[in-house]
């Protein structure tokens, strides 16, 4: 029997329905099509097309990490694994960050762009552990990059201020203001000086779209220069205005 069309057999299926989102080790064992089958031991797995990043390649025998994504069960029954899931970044941190291991810092949020560039949402709960720099000492951060080929990690510090977390969503830029617009549709604008606007948008908006998604609020970002052009122009056309 092809282990790919029944790779989970008697209680396969009971052992990884329950590990949805665990990092596994497995090996490349061969393609079909786009797809890679992975052996993980006691099972094959797919790593389908969808869920590879476009910056990874593999051959045959290559050692392979992934997230266990689904595990379906009927008459072709399945595990699927993931390269671009958010759990794997996740789990990845878990494991080059102690302090994440054991609780003291916790991950609040993580988006990515696989292949490009991502955003973790960091919260430490002791007052004298900085969860940035748990991550980024040594090699800790480098050695996650070096595992997603390239993938730009941005370590963001969460809070529970809507406003202070965007700031540090967009990071790299430096934000100057934060006005919020509309509570109830959770929009807020963000002033940048001019030689950050760029920084903060990203490369096709690539970082306000991932600022967006991280901090759950939908934001337009402006230059400083941009907003007092405005401010200069509403008080000339009210100036000229008849009494």
């Amino acid at each position: 029997m092809n282990p790919l069309r029944d790779p989970v057999r008697g209680d396969g299926y009971e052992e990884y329905i329950g590990r949805i989102g665990e990092l596994v080790n497995g090996e490349v064992k061969r393609f079909e099509r786009a797809d890679i089958i992975v052996d993980l031991g006691k099972v094959e797995a797919i790593l389908p097309r969808s869920q590879q990043s476009p910056a990874e390649r593999y051959s045959k025998g290559q050692r392979v990490r992934a997230v266990i994504n689904k595990v379906s069960k009927g008459s072709k029954p399945q595990v699927e694994l993931s390269r671009t899931s958010p759990d794997l970044l996740r789990r990845l941190f878990e494991i080059e960050v102690p302090e994440i291991y054991d609780g003291r810092i916790v991950i609040k949020s993580v988006v990515r762009e696989p292949g490009e560039r991502a955003k973790i949402a960091l919260v430490s709960n002791e007052r004298d552990l900085d969860p940035i720099d748990a991550c980024v000492k040594g090699s800790r951060v480098q050695v996650i990059i070096l595992e997603l080929h390239g993938e730009k990690i941005d370590v963001i510090e969460w809070s529970d201020d809507p406003s202070v977390f965007a700031a540090n969503a967009l990071t790299p830029a430096k934000v100057n203001q934060i006005r919020v617009i509309d509570i109830e549709n959770r929009q807020m604008e963000v002033i940048v000086n001019e030689d950050q606007l760029s920084l903060a948008i990203g490369r096709r908006g690539q970082n306000i779209r991932l600022a967006t998604k991280l901090s759950g609020w939908n934001i337009d970002v402006r230059s400083e220069e941009e907003v007092k052009r405005e401010v200069n122009d509403q008080g000339d056309d009210s100036s000229g205005s008849p009494p």
